[in-house]
């Protein structure tokens, strides 16, 4: 599976680096590159990439101003945070509205490339810098849950109230499948019944 990859910056040099380093990976392509919330938000309308690069300081409109509005509008699209700014504040904003992960640009580039490919998976990914002080903040718990693109697609499918039933019709398994994954999110978000999981994936920001 190729990954493609969006990434908005306003530094040009920095995203002329990225281009340099991620186009000698084969699962990795970069389709869009952008300066300014402006500029995004007009590409974004001709072509979505699997998982976007986001800078949060930035002229014009700020990073963390731009997720809540990306993750409204192109919820299947998987923001990563690429940042110098390590702030609590940064952190939980940004993942309370939809982020799959947080990497500082100080971070080796292998770290880089594991938080690509994680978040592609669906799964949350936070700098091992600063993962002990996200943990810390939330007692010790995940800030979001890792859910795999089949159970998001399920999970939205639920929101609708859709029975396991119409669901398996829908996508194609069978019903048998369907409530393996139903229970797997009944137990990610540690809920115990559909009610009480499209409030905690609301709240998540996991559906809107």
């Amino acid at each position: 599976m190729i990954i493609k990859i969006g990434i908005i910056d306003d530094h040009p040099l920095l995203i002329k680096g990225l281009k340099s380093m991620l186009r000698h990976h084969r699962d990795m392509e970069i389709i869009g590159c952008y300066l300014d919330g402006a500029s995004l938000l007009k590409g974004l309308e001709e072509e979505q990439p699997d998982v976007l690069l986001l800078d949060i300081q930035m002229q014009g409109i700020m990073g963390d101003e731009l997720v809540p509005i990306i993750h409204q509008q192109y919820p299947d699209i998987m923001i990563l945070v690429l940042t110098n700014l390590e702030h609590r504040y940064y952190i939980k904003s940004t993942v309370h509205h939809g982020v799959r992960g947080y990497v500082l640009k100080i971070s080796d580039e292998s770290v880089l490339l594991e938080a690509i490919r994680t978040v592609a998976r669906g799964e949350s990914y936070f700098d091992p810098s600063i993962r002990r002080e996200v943990q810390k903040e939330q007692s010790g718990r995940t800030l979001f849950p890792s859910l795999t693109r089949r159970e998001r697609e399920i999970l939205k499918l639920i929101a609708r109230n859709f029975s396991s039933q119409e669901i398996a019709d829908d996508l194609c398994l069978s019903k048998r499948t369907v409530e393996n994954h139903r229970t797997h999110l009944l137990q990610k978000l540690e809920v115990k019944n559909s009610a009480s999981l499209i409030k905690k994936a609301i709240e998540l920001g996991l559906i809107q």
